[in-house]
């Protein structure tokens, strides 16, 4: 085992490792698929092989899959993409097109096909069972759709990184609880599309939903009477995506730390390391699990730190805080100003230390600087674009190992 001054470099050969596992060796880490289940299970054997005792969290989950979906009117053909959870179709129907909730609402939509475009598809809805944030404005558009009648749906969507990730064109409906088929389109295709509004066209999308499990994973160690210290990483990825930052690295320092740790003894609290599955995906199904299991026990939980888009070549790993008591607080500032590969980042709300903050639980998150810089513009995250070769092993090792001496200080 190395030491302190040696760990970085001894780690940065794991994290190649564990990289080529996770983002090359799996064909998916969706929550659902054969590769999802076997990241758990990798997950869950290399903690026991390094002593901690474990648990899993079982959850019934959606897998899906698409042969393409063709869109035609006439002579025309139009690129369209079968929506991720979406049921498949084949049908035909008039094409109505329509902008606005108002339009939609009063519209007779029923046996057509629906173009949305312009600011009604400016960004993702929210799926209509998910309970962390979901405006009214979401919900009354899925609900004027259910009443309508409507054969199909088609969205024209620009670019929303901050939401969508860097994928384009992205898909506003994801959402295995919603029934009415669905593809999506980019702008521009929905440009061209949009001349054929009153007309017959004909939608064809190959979808299937396929019932699944999936699981949490935890990792104990320590006083277990004592406060949590709980430690997160979402090991899920999205559709499409090597998920190397969002979030291969996440877990990856998760897996350093119960290596770096695995001798070591907690006398004042209960260290848990939280492989949370479903953060890419639309019905957050370990989340929901988490909190299920915690009803009633947020009280217990000292911290979350958690780790979500680390470790991109570029720029700092910026450690963000939140709501820290003072001591606490101190102790991370400290670690901060210590390395200059850190940087203190700027709030931000996209990740599972959410669900601990609505709790009223304080959190450290580590991610990326340019990440966060980048979070309204980048075209990373949820693309293939996402691999291996954007990761800095170092900064990977360095933040596993800043968290190591932040465990160590609040044992003191």
């Amino acid at each position: 085992m190395p030491t302190s001054q040696n760990f970085t470099a001894y780690y940065e050969d794991r994290v190649r490792q564990y990289l080529n596992f996770f983002c090359e060796m799996l064909p998916s880490r969706s929550v659902g698929t054969a590769g999802n289940r076997d990241a758990t299970d990798f997950f869950k054997h290399r903690l026991m092989d390094f002593g901690w005792s474990t648990e899993e969290t079982p959850f019934v989950a959606t897998d899906w899959r698409t042969d393409g979906a063709t869109l035609i009117c006439g002579t025309l053909a139009f690129d369209v993409q079968s929506s991720p959870f979406s049921l498949g179709c084949s049908v035909c129907g008039q094409l109505i097109e329509v902008d606005s909730i108002e339009k939609l609402e009063q519209s007779d939509l029923a046996g057509k096909i629906v173009l949305l475009h312009g600011s009604l598809a400016a960004e993702p809805l929210m799926p209509k069972n998910f309970e962390f944030y979901n405006p009214d404005e979401h919900k009354r558009i899925l609900t004027a759709f259910e009443k309508s009648g409507v054969s199909a749906i088609i969205t024209a969507t620009a670019r929303h990184s901050a939401l969508a990730g860097g994928v384009y064109p992205f898909p506003m409906i994801e959402d295995g609880d919603f029934n009415i088929p669905s593809v999506f389109m980019t702008e521009e295709e929905g440009k061209r599309l949009r001349a054929c509004c009153g007309h017959p066209v004909r939608l064809d999308s190959i979808a299937t939903r396929i019932p699944s499990v999936g699981c949490n994973v935890t990792g104990r160690k320590g006083n277990h009477s004592g406060k949590r210290i709980v430690i997160t990483a979402h090991i899920d990825a999205k559709m499409g995506t090597p998920g190397a930052i969002d979030n291969a690295t996440g877990v990856i320092v998760l897996l350093l730390l119960a290596e770096r740790l695995k001798n070591v003894s907690f006398s004042e609290r209960t260290i848990e390391l939280l492989a949370i599955n479903g953060e890419d995906y639309y019905a957050v199904p370990g989340q929901m699990a988490f909190l299920n299991e915690n009803k009633n026990k947020f009280e217990n939980i000292a911290v979350n730190i958690n780790i979500d888009c680390a470790g991109y070549y570029e720029g700092k790993t910026a450690v963000s805080l939140f709501d820290l008591p003072s001591e606490l607080h101190k102790i991370a500032m400290n670690l901060i100003d210590r390395n200059d590969e850190l940087t203190e980042g700027m709030p931000w709300f996209q990740g599972d230390h959410t669900l601990f903050l609505q709790n009223g639980i304080p959190a450290i998150v580590f991610a990326s600087d340019w990440f966060l810089k980048h979070i309204e513009t980048q075209s990373i995250t949820h693309t293939p674009k996402d691999t291996p070769q954007i990761v800095d092993g170092k900064k990977i090792a360095i933040i596993a190992e800043t968290i190591e001496s932040l465990l160590l200080a609040m044992e003191r």
